[in-house]
Formats: structure tokens, sequence, C-alpha cells
């Protein structure tokens, strides 16, 4: 086989892979053997002592990069969801100028034609007078919105941005596959692809002259933005509206809100009233005036729409009707994705637009037409059959084989319009770089068309290529796929359009402080509760393990109180007989609570048990809801905290874990809390977010730290040396104490630390000030912030040193138990009111259920 001249040792490599099937196009060489013009441009940027090895170093700072910036891929499977790591190949495809203008023309008018029809579909309807689209295909669909007939959307733009994937057959020329017209997914992977391969290969990417990407994001936000400034009749507001967490693409959702500079929302987060869009927030409603959806039209309105639905909003196709809100995409496009529209597509266009299809699609027989059906009967069994609605029990694509041809002659016959008989298309094939030498995949490139506000169509140069190592017809990122970065070439100007704004005018900035909607504001002040529960059952577990692993017997009251914590906080089973009786026993049950909880710990599902795997859980549960508001960093220290510590149980066959396996986790895992504690503290802007995260953690405290305190005295476990010592760690104070007391354990001079000190972080007086500060600063009405503070002591702990002037020992036990007790149910009442106030309408059926 011919061979380029002197090439480096990875171009030698990729130039002896074997000559893929003949049915397919190579994308790296031309059919003589020789490396394509952009691929031999490529090689000639690497460094001249490039190697294999130097190439295995780069895929793995892809790998690396990927789970510094979290980047997943949610995968569902029948025991829930999973995040798995976002796949990313080494080398990028590369299209050629040439190639390039014939896929931006193609997809340019396919977008124009679908916009166009749902013009008509939704208005005149000549297409189905005319007899040009079939009514079965539109009425039949569910993705037909019959409420919607009649409405013209803001602006007369039906379509903000469609995605189509496209192939290259064996003769190097383009067809369209498919086409995505509801919420299209790609566009954060796609960006953040780019953002990784170009600093991978920085020389190749500017010296090949690659497209920048930046000016397509501008002008989708442009666009929604310029149509929904007519509606708020000035600076508007648009948000991103997802399905939340558990959606597959999840991080794609909050990585473009951020990208875009516009709220991240759910359903629950948005509210109807008189016919108009409003984002709850914890300031009240706000208006909304354009929506970016990333949710499927049927679930986006459990009115009119699919009612068991939990991710929509009711009313929100009354807003559409009543023209005060943009919807991009707009409601009802799902009809147009299905694959037996594209067979009527060229017929169509020359109608609407006067224009021949500029870029085919494959082959399409909808069975509907007995004409149709009977030509491509003989063929059956190697054609593609496809589902022509959605539906669940008639699955994905199929080819029948002669053995089935029999079988699906009768299912179609049952019910003609539901089935199409495709075109097969050998995909290209498209070099990568795996395990240390070269490798391709079959390859299907997603583009994406922009409309701008003279509904003019502009194609993003570039888009994200799916790769497959298994089968060459079809390509899926649930099943294996991986992704490339795609490099568009242009022989002339590279567009160096950045997504930094123009300079904003004083009516800008009121819009550009991002609302707290109620929802985030929930996460957020979960988070905080979960942080601290975490720290406390921690500090609990090492302080017991300490505690029953010294060389002397610890009192018995000592025991007992422990194994009351233990229970109460997850660390040992009910009914778990007391320290004191059967220690050992006592010390199994933690260590198996442990290692069991741990191994159950999934950290997108919601926690099954209570325990520290469970409290990790959950705090990454609230933390991946927050992706668009926390950093990655943040992110990606809560999930590593939680990885690390089930590691250390995930090995044990059974057994299990001993003392000193136990110790160093639990002791990892406070410094991992302590780095997350520091982050939620000084990396958050202080807004109604960042407050409400910090009233999460002082009522957790609080609560905490007074039944901490309560079961201590309730068993008189401070008595003793090691009574003292256990509720000096547990309140993480035995530093101060020690240099304030020296020798001393009265009971008095605990109480002085530990409940009467404002400036000890961990004493009930300088939780409560703290509590009362934060309260202060959250938005309501004076007497509202006033019902909230009622709730607690109106200054210092609730007792003053004067009040327990000539108590004995014995009268201060009591009260104090009165007051940790009160200091409880204050904590857990102040937590009902808050989240009455400011999170009770954020509902929906995924909520984590908070305890």
């Amino acid at each position: 086989m011919p061979s380029d001249p002197a090439p480096t040792p990875p171009l030698g490599l990729l130039a002896q892979l074997d000559l893929p099937d003949p049915d397919s196009f190579d994308e790296l060489r031309n059919p003589d053997g020789h490396l394509r013009p952009a691929w031999r441009r490529f090689f000639d940027w690497l460094p001249a002592d490039e190697t294999p090895a130097g190439f295995d170093k780069r895929l793995e700072l892809i790998a690396q990069q990927i789970k510094v910036d979290g980047v997943t891929h949610n995968i569902h499977g029948a025991d829930g969801t999973a995040a798995r790591p976002w796949s990313l190949e080494l080398l990028p495809m590369l299209i050629e100028p040439a190639d390039w203008a014939v896929i931006e023309r193609g997809v340019s008018q396919r977008a124009l034609l679908l916009d166009t029809m749902m013009a008509d579909v939704y208005g005149e309807q000549k297409l189905l007078r005319e007899s040009l689209l079939p009514p079965s295909l539109l009425y039949r669909h569910p993705g037909y919105l019959r409420p919607l007939h009649g409405v013209r959307p803001p602006g007369g733009v039906h379509l903000h941005i469609a995605a189509f994937d496209l192939a290259r057959g064996a003769d190097g020329h383009w067809w369209v596959i498919s086409q995505r017209t509801q919420g299209p997914s790609g566009l954060g992977y796609v960006l953040h692809n780019r953002l990784i391969i170009s600093r991978l290969f920085p020389e190749a990417f500017r010296e090949m002259r690659v497209q920048h990407i930046a000016s397509s994001y501008r002008r989708l936000l442009d666009t929604v933005e310029a149509q929904a400034r007519h509606i708020a009749g000035g600076s508007p507001r648009v948000v991103l509206l997802t399905s939340g967490p558990y959606n597959e693409t999840y991080f794609e959702h909050a990585y473009l809100a951020r990208y875009l500079g516009v709220p991240l929302v759910e359903g629950g987060d948005l509210t109807v009233r008189a016919d108009r869009l409003y984002l709850r927030t914890v300031a009240g409603l706000e208006p909304v005036h354009g929506v970016l959806r990333r949710l499927d039209d049927d679930y986006c309105d459990p009115l009119e729409l699919r009612p068991d639905s939990t991710l929509g909003i009711p009313g929100l196709l009354q807003a559409v009707r009543a023209g005060h809100v943009v919807v991009a995409n707009a409601l009802g496009s799902g009809f147009l994705e299905s694959p037996a529209v594209q067979g009527f597509l060229p017929a169509i266009s020359r109608r609407l637009l006067g224009q021949e299809l500029a870029m085919p699609s494959l082959p399409s027989w909808w069975c509907g037409e007995a004409a149709a059906f009977k030509a491509v009967l003989p063929s059956l069994a190697e054609r593609v059959l496809r589902p022509a609605f959605p539906h669940p029990e008639r699955g994905r694509a199929t080819v029948p084989g002669e053995a089935g041809v029999a079988d699906w002659v009768r299912r179609i016959q049952d019910d003609p319009d539901a089935w199409l008989a495709q075109g097969r298309l050998m995909l290209s094939r498209t070099p990568m770089w795996r395990d240390g030498k070269p490798s391709a995949g079959a390859a299907m490139l997603r583009v994406y068309a922009i409309a701008d506000t003279e509904r003019r169509w502009h194609v993003l140069p570039g888009g994200m290529t799916r790769v497959a190592t298994r089968s060459p017809l079809s390509v899926s990122m649930q099943h294996g796929g991986s992704s490339l970065d795609t490099w568009v070439l242009t022989d002339g100007p590279v567009d160096t359009f950045s997504m930094l704004p123009q300079r904003l005018k004083v009516d800008d900035i009121a819009t550009r402080r991002r609302p707290v909607s109620s929802r985030t504001a929930e996460n957020l002040f979960w988070l905080g509760r979960y942080t601290e529960r975490t720290e406390q059952a921690v500090r609990l577990a090492r302080s017991m393990l300490n505690t029953m692993d010294a060389d002397l017997d610890p009192p018995a009251p000592v025991m007992d109180a422990l194994c009351r914590l233990a229970v109460y906080n997850g660390l040992a089973a009910y009914g778990t007989p007391s320290a004191s009786r059967a220690p050992q026993v006592f010390e199994r049950s933690v260590l198996a609570a442990l290692a069991s909880g741990a191994a159950q710990g999934k950290p997108v599902q919601r926690p099954a048990v209570t325990s520290i795997a469970s409290h990790i859980g959950a705090l990454e549960f609230s933390a991946s809801a927050l992706r668009d508001r926390l950093s990655p960093e943040q992110v990606n220290l809560v999930r590593r905290m939680g990885e690390e510590f089930n590691a250390t149980f995930a090995n044990l066959d059974d057994r299990l874990p001993t003392v000193a396996q136990a110790m160093p986790a639990l002791d990892r895992l406070g410094l991992q809390l302590a780095a997350v504690t520091g982050a939620q503290t000084d990396r958050m802007t202080r807004d109604h977010g960042w407050r409400l995260l910090t009233v999460g953690r002082l009522i957790e405290r609080l609560a905490g730290m007074a039944h901490t305190l309560h079961v201590l005295l309730d068993l008189d476990a401070l008595r003793s040396a090691v009574g003292v010592d256990l509720v000096l760690e547990l309140f993480d104070s035995t530093l101060t104490f020690r240099s304030r007391y020296q020798r001393h354990e009265d009971l008095l001079a605990l109480v002085d630390l530990l409940v009467l000190d404002d400036a000890n972080p961990r004493a009930f007086a300088g939780t409560l000030r703290r509590l009362r500060t934060e309260l202060g600063k959250l938005p309501g009405t004076a007497s509202a912030i006033d019902a909230l503070r009622e709730r607690l002591p109106a200054e210092g702990a609730g007792i003053t040193l004067d009040e327990l002037r000539d108590l004995d020992d014995e009268a201060l036990r009591q009260q104090l138990c009165v007051l940790s007790d009160r200091l409880q149910q204050a904590g857990t009442r102040l937590s009902d009111d808050v989240g009455q106030r400011y999170f009770a309408h954020a509902e929906g059926g995924d909520r984590l259920r908070r305890v």
C-alpha cells in the first residue's frame, strides 16, 4: 500500500490502518491510500518528535480534564440512573471547505423548510389540502399539538435551532439520516469538546484555520432575546428549561446555561399567572419572557398535554397562545422528527420553497402508502424498518433479514401507517487513537442550524461527530459510542467572535443579576444541611471508634450515650446491644454500617439508608442539581469524596472492615469535608442562595449539637474525663477549652464554652447569633423575617450566666437538658418555616425526599 514520505511515528501507524470496507468512505485516506490533504496538514503541525506515547499522554489529559470538569452522560438502566464520564476521542473530525459548503447549503435549506412546514401545518395547512403530507402522519403523531393550531409565535419563528444527523456514503456524498427539532441536544458537549481538543493541538488548530463556533451560541441567544424584548418592553429574562439531574444530558444543560449566562430552571421553578410566565424565586415571582427548552413537547404542560408529567409548567400552552412568552423551539415540532416525513420532503420543498432539496435523505418508503409498500416489499429483508411514530412497544430500527420477513409483513399489514422502510448506509470510517494504537470508527455528524431575527439560517461551523466501534450502521452514545471534536476548515477569514457581549447598558444590569429560584434555594439549603450532617456523623464515628479502641474501659454512661447517638445518626443498627454490655458486638455493628452504607452509595440515586455514605450521596445529589451555580471544583470534590470513601469498603468480599481500615477513610473524609466547607464559605457569592445554604448549615448544627448535648446530659455521661473529652471532640472545641480551662472539667466550664460563648462557632450562642444575622438578610417583609427569628431565643443561647448562679451540678444538668431539647425543636420548626416560605412551591416528583 502506498504511503507518504518520512511520516512521523503516529502518522506512520495511522497510515498502516487496514483499508475499510469498500462500501465505506475513508475519512483519513484517498482511494490510492495516500493521506487526504487535511490530515497531511494536521500531522505536519505536530511536533517532529511526536511519538505514540505522546498521543497516549494526550488521551490521559482528555480523561483528566473530563473528570476535573465533571462532564457526564447519564445512563438509564434497570437499577436506576448512573453518571458515566463523557467519552471524547483524541483526533478531530476534519471537514474541508468544499465539503462544508455542501453541508451548509443543504442544512440551512432544510432548516428553513422545516420552519416553513411548521408555519403551514399550524396555519393554512396547504400541505394537507394538496396531499403533499398524509394527514395520518400528522394527526397520529403525538408531536402534533392540536391546541396550538392557529397560533403564530412571537416574531413568526417556530424553530430557532434544528439539528441534523448526517453521514457520508461510500461515494463521499452526504446524506441526512435524521433531524431533531424539539430540544436538540449536544450544543454543550460540542463547546466542551472544542475547548479540550483545541488546547491539545493549538498549532494545528490555529494554522489549519479552523472556524470558531462562539458566534453561533451568541446568535441563538440574541434571536430569542430580540423576540422576547417585544413582550418584555425592555430587557427580557430568558431561562433554559431542563428536565433535571436525571436527564441523560443534564451536564450540558448546566454547562450551556452557564455559558449563555441564563438561569437553569426546572418546570417546578416556573408558574403561569394570568397567561404570563413567572420564575418562582426566594424574593417572589419574576417575569420570564423567553424559554430555551431542553424538554420534549409532551412533558411541557400537564394541563393540556401529558397529565402525568411532573416536569412541565401547568398553563404554559395558554401563555404561548396569548403570545406572552417565546419558546425555543416552539411547542409542536415533534412530528417533524418522524423519519416517515423525510420521504415527502422533496415535493414539499418544491411547493413551499420552489427549490429542489440540496441534500438528500436516505431513501424511505412509508408503508401507509400502498404503492410504496408494494415497491419495497421484494427488498424488505435488506431494509431498515423504523416506527413512524414514537411508541414504547415498537422499539427502534430493525433489519428483519430473510428469516423475519414474514413476521414483519404481518406486523406492518396490521398497521401500515405506523411503519416505514429505509435504505441502509455504511457510515464513513474516521481515524481514532485508542490503547496505544490507531483504530477506526463509524462516524455520524450532528450539525446545528440556528435562525437569526430575519429568519435566515446559519449553520454552526462544527458540530458533534459521534463514532461507534461496533456497528458500521448506527451510532449511540447510550450504547458505548464516543464523540469527536469537529473541525471545519476555511479558506477565508476565521470568525474571531467571542461570547463576551457588547458594552452593557444601565437597564441591562438588573436582568443580569441572576435570580435565585426556589428550587435552587432549596438545593442550596439542603447542601448546607447535608454538609453539616455529614461532618457531625464523621466526627461521631471517629470519636466512637477511638473511644472503644482505647486501652481504658470507658464508663458505662459514656458507652450508653455513644450507642444512642450512633443509632440516631445511622451509625449502628436499631436494636444493637448497648456498647456498655456488648462492646465488640456494638463495634461490629458500627463497622458493618460503614461498609454496607458505602456499598449502597449511588451518587445519582436517592439514598436508601441513613448512614455516612447516604449523607454523602444526598450531598452529591444536591451538588449535581446545582451544577450551574457551583464551581466544577466543588462538584468534583463532593463526587471524589463519595468515590474514595466507598472504595475503602468495595473489595472486602462481605468481610467487615477493621478499625485500622475505617479510621483512615474517616480521617480523609474529614479533611475533604473541611475543604467543602471552605469552598462554601469563601468561594460563593453572598446572594440569597448562599444565605439559605448558610442557614441550612446553621440549623443542622443547632439541632445536631443540641441533640448530642441532650443525650450526654440525659445519660449523665459528662461526669467523667472520658465524657468531657468526647463532648469537646463532638463540638470541635478541644483546643479552645484546654487553652482556656487547662485541666478543669467542671460542667460550668463546658457550659461557658459550648453554650454561652457567642465567639465559638460551635457553641449554641455562636450558632444562634449567626443564624439570626443570616435570617435577617433573607428576602421578605420585616414581619415575615421576625416570624422566622421568633423561633429562636431573642439573644444569646436563651440562658445567661447569671441564671446559673448558685445551681449545683444536678440542677444545672436539668436546666441544660431543657434548653437543649428546646433548641433542637426550634431548629426543626425553623427548618419547616423556611421551607414553607421559600421552597413550598418548588414541586415535582423528582425532588429528593429531604429528611
